[in-house]
């Protein structure tokens, strides 16, 4: 998964992101809370870890734009040293879905992030297949099948296509794909991630006829939705 974090200390950072990454999450550090919000309004993120007290834009304040702002339900974890009851009620009331008081060990840190994305994404860990409508992914020979039938995908193709369907209907940045998928955003031709796209709906047929639309956005990534009623 995704993860922004929102903390001005770099040792803290440090902690938090070699621990996220070690669980297999892509960790993106922001020191100023206005730095986030910005990079919210044009990139994806699975889930937000934040500090109180932060330069430009403090963390509860970053929390109320999260929750104004943003359509999709975004999992909050606030990660401080403030420990009153008072403060605790404060942010669980005004829309975050865990608190931690610092200090916190890497252990416990990754089981409270870990038991938020289940909830929020209803994961479930082992899968061995995964099915949206007449898609099937099987997670051990990763291979996909449309209505019972075989489709030859190559191993990013099958990843790409599933982060998708796992995300139908919520767009996706560029950024957010090629963290999950390419596991780094420097390495590859501008052009090869639209060429992966292209092949999906060609392959798996992603179009409105058949039920459904995968689009570019422009400036911000791609987005596949079902349409209803429109399906072959």
């Amino acid at each position: 998964m995704r993860i922004a974090v929102l903390e001005d200390d770099a040792a803290q950072t440090d902690f938090i992101c070699e621990a996220l990454t070690a669980a297999g999450h892509a960790c993106h550090a922001f020191t100023k809370g206005g730095e986030l919000v910005r990079q919210l309004r044009r990139e994806t993120f699975d889930l937000l870890v934040l500090d109180w007290n932060v330069p430009d834009m403090a963390g509860d304040e970053v929390l109320h734009w999260v929750r104004q702002s943003l359509s999709a339900r975004l999992p909050v974890l606030f990660m401080t040293s403030r420990s009153r009851e008072a403060d605790i009620a404060q942010m669980l009331n005004a829309g975050a879905d865990d608190y931690v008081v610092k200090p916190v060990s890497a252990t416990v840190l990754c089981a409270r992030v870990n038991s938020l994305l289940r909830r929020t994404y209803q994961l479930h860990v082992p899968a061995l297949k995964e099915t949206f409508g007449e898609f099937e992914f099987d997670l051990k020979s990763r291979r996909a099948s449309v209505n019972g039938r075989l489709v030859s995908l190559t191993q990013k193709e099958f990843d790409l296509a599933l982060l998708l369907f796992q995300h139908l209907s919520r767009p996706l940045s560029r950024a957010h794909i090629l963290d999950v998928i390419w596991k780094q955003s420097d390495d590859i031709p501008s052009r090869t991630m639209d060429t992966h796209v292209s092949m999906l709906r060609s392959k798996l047929g992603l179009r409105p006829e058949n039920g459904y639309r995968l689009t570019p956005i422009y400036g911000y990534g791609y987005r596949l939705e079902r349409i209803e009623g429109e399906g072959a």
